[in-house]
């Protein structure tokens, strides 16, 4: 049997998640802050030096994926010129012919083999670290000489042990994956608006298209 309807307790449950997603953000936010910068210097560098992102996550993450990769080649919030990135987790075809012919845990490592270079960077999504086909991926990218970019939580998983000095690794130290994606869906927008930053310069509060953002 259902439990009966509790207006009371669902308002005070509602309130208490976007308490804690903002306790978490503010906890974040100093701890994080420098990797993210770094992350944004890697991002920068690899694009404005003809390099591209490739990025990859599983579920919720591939949509996080996706969402950077569109507002990489269109737009995060200011009018700026197209920026090279690809999302791994967009073509069906490609994931379900790899995983099909191969194994699930190729579906991204055959992508970057084929699609990246050096000088291209890697933004790889797991929220527990141990994502074996993102775990993959970053093998594959270390293959090619390219630089990764790790968003996880808890304490990384196996990802934080692959990861190479010249990787950017930004750990969201929390166990829910709930809270985890928040934090990551704020980090690719400080990498989106740090590279637009870096430019075009701090925008005026009056530039930025608030009706056209999605």
């Amino acid at each position: 049997m259902p439990h009966r309807y509790d207006r009371a307790m669902l308002l005070q449950r509602i309130q208490q998640q976007f308490i804690d997603s903002a306790d978490l953000k503010y906890q974040c936010a100093q701890s994080l802050a420098p990797l993210v910068e770094a992350a944004v210097a890697a991002v920068l560098a690899s694009v404005t030096g003809g390099g591209k992102v490739l990025a990859c996550g599983n579920g919720a993450s591939a949509a996080a994926a996706q969402h950077f990769a569109a507002s990489f080649m269109g737009r995060y919030e200011r009018e700026r010129p197209e920026l090279a990135a690809l999302s791994l987790a967009s073509d069906a075809a490609v994931l379900t012919g790899i995983a099909n012919d191969f194994e699930t845990r190729s579906v991204f490592a055959r992508q970057v083999r084929a699609l990246g270079q050096a000088g291209d960077v890697l933004l790889a999504l797991s929220t527990t670290g141990n994502s074996a086909n993102v775990v993959a991926a970053v093998e594959a990218a270390h293959e090619r000489e390219m630089s990764v970019v790790a968003l996880s939580g808890a304490r990384g998983g196996r990802l934080a042990q692959l990861l190479r000095d010249t990787d950017v690794h930004l750990c969201v130290p929390h166990e829910l994956p709930a809270r985890i994606l928040e934090v990551h869906h704020m980090v690719l927008h400080c990498i989106c608006d740090g590279v637009d930053a870096q430019l075009l310069g701090l925008p005026a509060a009056s530039t930025i298209n608030v009706e056209n953002a999605s």
